[in-house]
């Protein structure tokens, strides 16, 4: 029996440190000193708080297509390192996931790497071009077992398209992602409509453009009676419009990444396109407004939208480079400084958005368990004293498209565990199934 020790971490921050004992894979034993094998793997995690390794409802590993920027092994190994133990990918790849082919060579590789659960998000429509379902059921019946469906990067902007798959999901038990963006009012839009945008000459993305499909894909879940969930939420309109669906019973979760809440428009004055992301950052007010909707549940949880860019694409005019930024290896940090220093979350709070929910939103039955007997030892450790500093030539991913360059952290995983094996420590990632 594979036995492993994890000595002197307090789970969910809270009590006395403890020692937790993993067997084969499942937490055996939880106690102040636990009996093991005198060939148990030890892990010294004084000072350490352990939490229910995370779960990523948003990322881009570019493979198939675009191996240059990132792969599912190098993206494998950013989760990881962040304290990902299972990661959903997007499926505007090259091709397109939109066939069972595609997700579930995903599946496929991520299991062979082994260092995160690595899930195929589908596409929606065919070629994300939002005219033709893709054949959703076919790709949930598949190896890959697809849980999720989203055209992320494209709004399915058609309300009869978008109802017909909200129906269509119902059917199948899945979650259909909106990315919500009406493109009509977004064509040449780079950053977001205000002040900034406009002093600095950027053709502006306005606020009603995310808000418009989060009421309207909201009344079409209502009718459909089903589930919607909303990528990426940007703007205090979004928080309120959540807030009166979930009021009136309405089956809708939403996510907010990272960068929405720590960063805003104030970050364009350089023009410097690590910057632009979809949907653009907002003001200062926006940011707030997230960071509290976050706290009282009204956001169910954190995505990273991970979405790494060769520098081709990043150093260029503003207007053309790829919106998108880095976001594994910094996302709990990011949380611990926004959310856990001014008392918004605590670390029961964290496991829950980071963990919890959205293992909760998709279904997951592995991932996202409480700290306790019994349960699937996927595991992170995070040291809440450590600080650290980004530097893009030292994270895993391939790309080094990170705004986060040269900022300082509170927070780092220093440990994460898939299935009570070691697949980050001490920031490098270790081994593979």
């Amino acid at each position: 029996m594979a036995e492993l020790v994890i000595r002197g971490a307090r789970p969910y921050g809270e009590g006395e440190p403890v020692e937790v004992l993993i067997r084969d894979g499942i937490i055996a034993e939880i106690a102040a000193r636990v009996t093991a094998g005198s060939d148990a793997e030890i892990i010294d995690a004084r000072g350490q708080i352990l939490l229910p390794g995370f779960v990523d409802l948003h990322t881009h590993l570019r493979e198939p297509g675009r191996e240059d920027t990132e792969t599912i092994e190098s993206g494998s190994a950013a989760a990881a390192l962040g304290g990902y133990t299972a990661v959903f990918a997007m499926a505007n790849t090259n091709p397109v996931a939109d066939s069972v082919v595609v997700t579930d060579h995903v599946w496929q590789r991520g299991q062979q790497v082994g260092l995160v659960d690595v899930y195929p998000v589908g596409a929606v429509t065919v070629g994300l071009e939002g005219k033709q379902l893709a054949e959703m059921g076919t790709m949930a019946a598949g190896i890959g077992a697809v849980r999720m469906f989203s055209d992320d990067g494209h709004c399915v902007y058609d309300p009869l398209i978008m109802r017909r798959a909200l129906e269509y999901a119902n059917s199948l038990g899945v979650l259909i992602a909106q990315h919500a963006e009406e493109p009509r009012l977004t064509k040449g839009a780079v950053a977001h409509e205000g002040p900034t945008a406009a002093r600095l000459g950027l053709a502006g993305w306005p606020r009603a453009a995310e808000e418009s499909i989060v009421a309207r894909d909201a009344l079409l879940a209502r009718d459909a009676g089903a589930r919607v969930h909303i990528c990426h939420a940007s703007t205090a309109g979004t928080v309120e419009l959540l807030r009166w669906a979930k009021a009136q019973g309405i089956a809708i979760t939403a996510e907010v990444t990272p960068h929405h809440l720590l960063l805003d428009d104030s970050r364009l004055e350089t023009y410097d396109a690590v910057n632009k992301v979809n949907p653009p950052l907002r003001e200062s007010s926006d940011a707030a407004a997230l960071r509290q909707a976050l706290a009282d549940g009204v956001l169910d949880c954190v995505a990273t939208d991970h979405a790494p860019h060769a520098e081709q694409d990043k150093c260029c005019e503003f207007s053309a480079a790829r919106p998108g930024m880095l976001g594994l290896e910094t996302a709990l940090a990011i949380v611990a400084a926004t959310m856990v220093e001014p008392g918004l979350l605590d670390w029961r709070g964290v496991a829950r958005v980071m963990s919890e929910r959205p293992a909760e939103i998709v279904g997951l039955d592995e991932h996202g368990r409480p700290v306790e007997v019994g349960e699937p030892a996927n595991l992170t450790l995070v040291d809440p004293a450590a600080s650290w500093t980004v530097r893009a030539a030292e994270l895993a991913s391939i790309s080094n498209n990170t705004p986060f360059e040269n900022m300082t952290f509170p927070a780092r995983v220093t440990t994460t565990l898939l299935r009570g094996r070691v697949t980050a420590r001490d920031g490098k990632p270790v081994g593979g199934p």
